[in-house]
């Protein structure tokens, strides 16, 4: 099996909590990022949404696809969000959120294995066009969510009464 650690940062012109309510809100990720297909819904979790799986389908710049099912195991909202993969790849991935002067800071690991044996294969020959490929991916999901944020209503004001 192919091992795979990779450490992403974004800057995000959007509050702390805009980005939060964004990546917490998974199934409209395809929406706003290039690559990923579909997001299905398995398990709803618990209400900080603890235990919710969902299975997500990508396809990559390379060509292949990979399906794997996400369970989130940890929350601290705004600045938190980690999960269990398995499927394709098994692993962990975690979504770090700090504020910055003028938006959010924005940092993604992920520490995944293949579990294929032709990904297995296909990842030790093409090492560097699978990092690339993931690259280039992410690269392509922080331009989409900042251009996402900045056409998401924002909510309307309450009227004082």
């Amino acid at each position: 099996m192919a091992r795979f650690d990779f450490d992403t940062t974004w800057h995000i012109e959007a509050s702390v909590d805009a980005v939060f309510d964004a990546l917490t809100d998974s199934l409209h990720w395809p929406d706003w990022w290039p690559g990923l297909v579909v997001v299905q819904p398995l398990v709803s979790g618990n209400d900080r949404g603890i235990g919710r799986t969902q299975r997500f389908v990508w396809k990559s710049r390379l060509g292949y696809r990979l399906c794997f099912d996400i369970r989130i195991t940890q929350v601290r909202e705004p600045h938190l969000i980690k999960g269990e993969a398995r499927g394709d790849v098994a692993g962990v991935g975690r979504w770090l959120l700090d504020e910055e002067r003028q938006g959010t800071r924005v940092r993604y690991t992920w520490h995944v294995r293949t579990v294929r044996p032709w990904l297995s294969l296909f990842s030790r020959v093409a090492w560097p066009l699978v990092t690339w490929n993931h690259h280039a991916m992410m690269r392509a999901g922080a331009v989409g969510l900042s251009h996402y944020l900045k056409h998401v209503p924002k909510p309307a004001e309450r009227a004082v009464q």
